[in-house]
């Protein structure tokens, strides 16, 4: 009797011998459905890989929009610019030291070139508040008062570069203004000179070479400002 039911159960090791030939077409069909839709999904998930490294490398290997962020060019763009200058080396040493967050293209430098000619200048008028000479205090608070002066337009200038995103920070009447206006920063220091030697006031030598180096970066954003459309022109920018 167990040989009989092993040999019975061997004998059916294909389940579709019991199927009536309209059920085995029916599972046929429905495996290759399967087979189909398993084949469908394979299909587009190879397309959508493809698809995903596509946009990767294209990301990857896109021109960069703003082709002065790696650090040599940055450095680069600010010699470009700061050659222009009477003190190159200063300029370059003062603007390469700041963070540069953004393209260093002539707009960005010169405005970078006007902060550090605004510290220099407050560091400038604080000695000159802090000075106890008695012969010269009257001179020295016409001085101050000068620099503040000075200050303000300097100020003025960088509020005239503050714009909207997409918009040019300088335009030919801009840029005529700055001049003007960094032109009477360095009257003032002048004049402020012109007073302490009236009085003759002996200037301490860290005054004297604090009243130099200020005016040393003010004629750096001079001189900057002055040939702005010729530097965009090196970086194939246009005045507007």
């Amino acid at each position: 009797m167990e040989s009989f039911n092993f040999f019975k159960g061997y004998g059916k090791v294909n389940p579709l011998e019991d199927q009536s030939p309209h059920q085995q077409e029916s599972t046929a069909s429905k495996r290759r459905i399967l087979i189909i839709s398993v084949s469908s999904i394979l299909f587009f998930t190879l397309i959508l890989g493809l698809a995903l490294a596509a946009l990767i490398h294209e990301s990857n290997t896109e021109p960069d929009e703003f082709p002065y962020l790696s650090s040599s060019n940055s450095a680069e763009s600010i010699k470009t610019v700061c050659d222009m200058t009477l003190y190159p080396s200063s300029c370059f040493t003062s603007i390469s030291s700041l963070n540069i967050s953004t393209k260093p293209d002539p707009e960005v430098i010169f405005k970078l070139s006007l902060k550090v000619s605004i510290t220099e200048l407050k560091c400038l008028s604080s000695l000159f508040t802090s000075s106890h000479d008695v012969n010269s205090q009257a001179a020295m608070r016409d001085c101050v008062s000068l620099f503040d002066d000075s200050l303000g337009k300097l100020n003025d200038s960088l509020l005239a570069m503050e714009v909207g995103p997409g918009e040019k920070m300088l335009t030919l009447e801009k840029v005529n203004d700055i001049h003007t206006w960094i032109s009477a920063a360095m009257t003032d220091q002048d004049t402020c000179i012109d007073g302490l030697e009236e009085m003759e006031s002996v200037l301490p030598d860290e005054i004297k070479a604090k009243v130099e180096r200020s005016k040393d970066f003010l004629s750096i954003s001079l001189a900057i400002i002055a040939k702005m459309e010729d530097l965009l022109k090196k970086f194939d920018l246009e005045m507007h």
